[in-house]
């Protein structure tokens, strides 16, 4: 059966701001009931920056996801209860990796936007998280060039507020688009 909703693929390189984006579309969305966005399930400590679900690996591998994949020894998920929002014609937003647009594409009717920030940009809002070595940082840099397939970019260079609000007038675009098989 074809689902009426739409899910819409947050990607991008990390420290473009994906969650600081989508924290603040939310925010300036307030309650709409057609637009929805799971927690991440993530096997990793909690993390104020970060909003996800922390679970054991153990926990993780009981659950049942829409979409999941593994990345950097850590696993991540995105609930199978996604399902039921499509179905019920809501837009479903959420922070994946770029390796699995494409398998999200052939299963849901989807809209990706990248978040991109500069390469100077990128690297010291890592090196602000202190998660990672200057290697392991400049490794993320050299996969942040790698291209994505987006229907929409945001450029997350100057507020958290004027992303969060770009991001906010695409989603609300997304209201507008025709439903897809």
């Amino acid at each position: 059966m074809p689902r009426s909703g739409r899910l819409v693929l947050v990607v991008g390189p990390s420290g473009a701001g994906k969650d600081t984006v989508l924290r603040q579309a939310r925010r300036r969305l307030g309650h709409a009931p057609d637009i929805v966005f799971p927690r991440r399930v993530i096997t990793r400590p909690p993390d104020p920056a970060e909003d996800h679900e922390p679970v054991s690996d153990d926990d993780f591998q009981r659950r049942a996801f829409a979409l999941s994949w593994s990345a950097h020894g850590l696993s991540y998920g995105i609930p199978a209860s996604i399902a039921g929002d499509l179905d019920a014609g809501r837009i479903v937003v959420v922070n994946v990796s770029r390796a699995i647009v494409a398998d999200a594409r052939r299963r849901f009717p989807c809209f990706v936007v990248a978040v991109t920030a500069a390469p100077a940009i990128l690297a010291a809002r890592l090196a602000v998280r202190r998660r990672e070595t200057a290697a392991e940082i400049g490794a993320r840099l050299a996969r942040a060039a790698a291209p994505v397939e987006a229907d929409a970019v945001v450029a997350n260079e100057t507020t958290p507020e004027a992303a969060g609000a770009a991001f906010l007038g695409i989603l609300l675009r997304c209201r507008d688009l025709p439903c897809l098989p």
